[in-house]
This record gives C-alpha cells, sequence and structure tokens, in this order.
C-alpha cells in the first residue's frame, strides 16, 4: 500500500508555495499518494487569472480580489520582498542553479495528479468561487480535510 501525505498550505508567499509544491512533488516521484489543502492565503495558488469573476461578490471581497495575488506567479517572497525586487532576485537565482520555477512546480503538481483541495470556510471568507480557481480543485470543509488528513502518513503545515 502506497503512503500518504497530506500538506496544508495556509501560507500565500512564494518561497513557502515552492517547499510545499517541491515536496508534493518529491513524494509523487517515490510512489506516494499527496493532498494539498489550501486554506486563507494559501488560496491565492489555486486561483486563475483568466477566471476572476466579480458577480455576486461585496464590495469587500472584489476589492480583496483586486490586491491579491492571482496565481502562483503573482506571490511574493515571505521575507525580503523589497516590493517584488528580492522575488526577482531570487528567481534569478534560481534559475543560475536550474532550479525548477514555481509554475513549473505546480504545473508537474497537477500532471502528477497531485489531489488539490480549497478549504470552504476559507473561500467564502475571501469571496472566492469554485469557478475561480484550477479546475481540478475539490471544495471540501474541514470534517473532511480532518478525515483525509488522519489517513495520511505525514502530515505538514505550510
Amino acid at each position: 500500500m502506497a503512503k500518504k501525505v497530506n500538506l496544508l498550505v495556509f501560507s500565500g508567499d512564494y518561497d513557502k508555495a515552492f517547499a510545499a509544491l517541491m515536496i508534493a512533488n518529491g513524494a509523487r516521484n517515490n510512489g506516494m499518494e499527496v493532498s494539498m489543502f489550501f486554506a486563507f492565503w494559501g488560496l491565492f495558488l489555486l486561483r486563475d487569472p483568466e477566471r476572476v469573476d466579480n458577480d455576486a461578490k461585496t464590495t469587500y471581497e472584489q476589492m480583496l480580489g483586486a490586491v491579491t495575488p492571482k496565481g502562483p506567479e503573482d506571490l511574493g517572497l515571505s521575507r525580503m520582498n523589497f516590493m517584488g525586487i528580492g522575488k526577482a532576485l531570487m528567481k534569478d537565482m534560481m534559475e543560475e542553479d536550474d532550479a525548477p520555477s514555481l509554475t513549473r512546480l505546480f504545473e508537474g503538481a497537477r500532471k502528477r495528479d497531485v489531489k488539490f483541495c480549497a478549504c470552504k470556510l476559507s473561500m467564502e471568507v475571501m469571496g472566492f468561487k469554485k469557478g475561480e480557481l484550477i479546475p481540478e480543485v475539490e471544495v471540501m470543509d474541514v470534517t473532511q480535510y480532518l478525515n483525509d488528513a488522519t489517513q495520511a502518513d505525514l502530515q505538514l503545515f505550510i
């Protein structure tokens, strides 16, 4: 029976999302089942920039949507972002070391059938609609997440 990894992604920072996706891809490459549960700021990674929908959103939800990241490449660094300069330097350094981009890791996880789950309550609070996220996202509540997490051999919070 294959081992199972469960990642709870709470952060919307580029470097933390990078770490989560590195672990997810590594686990899949080792034959492990992987599920990722995205809550609050972590949901920004799942946003599809081409599918923003402001219909039936409150003014606050529209404002939040306008000023927050839309997809992986819009995420900033957790430290030393310096209005995007730090992230640009980090990406240059990563490229020099032939490290994959966040987008490449994200697409790799999608191709490797990593299970992407979005927190229902976080989506409601932040005003996200399922149609604004990548198509393969499953929306689940905390009970469903806990059932998934307790069946995993390894649980990580990022």
